[in-house]
């Protein structure tokens, strides 16, 4: 009866209501409502509060600095293990937080350590969003991302900002658009970036190809990916956080656009990535196994893409994942 009463805007959402409905719904208390957040009464002659948050602002220490990019590990940590659906208000104080800082901070040796940290936090945001299906929250989180990175003079941040939008852009169906805007992230990168992020790039435009249909792009683009990542284990770019990516990672990624090509290895590949895979990327084995539920039905192996399927859900419902649900209910109905 609540529902309904709420639906039809009989009766408002109560506070408690709010709060479980937002985990649930992985969204924020705004879109929940479907209404403008609050705005705080202002003064006539505001100057007093003006000069009192630049001050603010300006007082922003390292230590402080440090304090916000801690405070966005963790929430990526959280969000690798638990998904984004229980972690909207939480980010959404963070981003907020990161803003009035950077909203009243004046001279640059002050704005770009907050404006670095907003770029990093917000691109988080959005792919957060975008998993939890609020797409225009995520386009949103990204021009911020976008906007903050440039206030930052950060190439690296701002071309994988650029990166995330685009499969933004191929999920909405213009993957043609999203392959433009990559290639455009290239560009910005320029030789200037790391070079794991360099190869995160162009495998981001392999997989983007192989959704435009460019095979022959796709597989260029995939081998240099390849020749650009560097060697070994490790797979935490230390000068960009949001970025981890070896060669396990690759192989994951190579029987991903070899299942969208429906390669005969992809099945090959993606089995090698499921042995070595990380099991705290919880969303990330949810992608895994809807892959290889993929490859297996391009083989007519029906039975093995079932369940592979069946195990993708479950995953994707742990961690409240609606692009994953999307992708499994899609391939379900293949069956």
């Amino acid at each position: 009866m609540y529902v309904s009463e709420w639906e039809n805007g009989k009766r408002p959402i109560s506070d408690r209501y709010a709060a479980i409905l937002r985990h649930l719904l992985g969204v924020t208390d705004s879109e929940l409502r479907d209404s403008a957040p609050a705005v705080a009464p202002t003064t006539t002659d505001g100057y007093d509060d003006l000069l009192s948050r630049i001050d603010s602002a300006s007082s922003v220490s390292a230590s402080m600095v440090k304090a916000f990019n801690d405070q966005t590990e963790l929430l990526r940590t959280m969000d690798r293990q638990l998904g984004a659906s229980g972690l909207v208000d939480q980010m959404t104080g963070h981003l907020a937080a990161l803003e009035d800082a950077l909203n009243f901070a004046v001279l640059p040796s002050a704005r770009r350590p907050v404006a670095l940290a907003l770029a990093g936090a917000s691109t988080l945001a959005a792919w957060q969003a975008v998993d939890s299906g609020a797409i225009e929250r995520a386009w949103r989180h990204y021009e911020l991302a976008k906007r903050a990175a440039r206030d930052a003079e950060a190439p690296m941040y701002l071309a994988h900002a650029m990166g995330e939008q685009a499969y933004v852009l191929c999920e909405a169906g213009r993957p043609a658009l999203g392959v433009d805007l990559i290639r455009d992230a290239q560009r910005t990168l320029g030789g200037a970036g790391s070079p794991r992020l360099r190869a995160w790039l162009y495998a981001t435009e392999s997989e983007l190809c192989a959704h435009a249909g460019l095979l022959d792009d796709c597989r260029r683009a995939f081998e240099t990916a390849e020749a650009s990542l560097p060697s070994g284990p490790e797979d935490r770019d230390p000068d960009m956080l949001s970025i981890f990516l070896n060669g396990a990672h690759l192989s994951r990624w190579r029987g991903n656009i070899h299942a969208l090509l429906g390669d005969d290895d992809a099945v090959t590949n993606l089995y090698d990535a499921l042995e070595t895979a990380d099991p705290t990327f919880v969303r990330a084995q949810a992608g895994l196994h809807t892959d290889l539920a993929q490859a297996h039905l391009a083989r007519a192996e029906y039975d093995d893409a079932n369940t592979h399927l069946r195990q993708a859900r479950l995953l994707a419902n742990r961690t409240g994942s609606v692009r994953q649900r999307r992708r499994v209910d899609l391939l379900s109905a293949r069956l």
